[in-house]
């Protein structure tokens, strides 16, 4: 039997949600740079390596680890 680890699952549903909330809040700030496009480009990217982290947090917890 395997054991959920919720540490793990917790993480990774905040590590998401801050990546969408990071990704939102620059949108707001993007039209005042000098570069909009640019500044985007990097914030996607950021987030979304933010994102994968949090699923394979998900996932890793999910699984579980084995009872002694």
């Amino acid at each position: 039997m395997r054991h959920v680890n919720r540490r793990f699952v917790g993480t990774g549903a905040v590590l998401i949600a801050a990546a969408i909330g990071f990704f939102v809040y620059m949108m707001g700030m993007a039209p005042r740079s000098n570069d909009p496009k640019a500044l985007m480009e990097t914030v996607g990217e950021v987030s979304g390596v933010a994102s994968a982290v949090g699923v394979m947090l998900i996932v890793l917890g999910l699984r579980g680890k084995k009872s002694a």
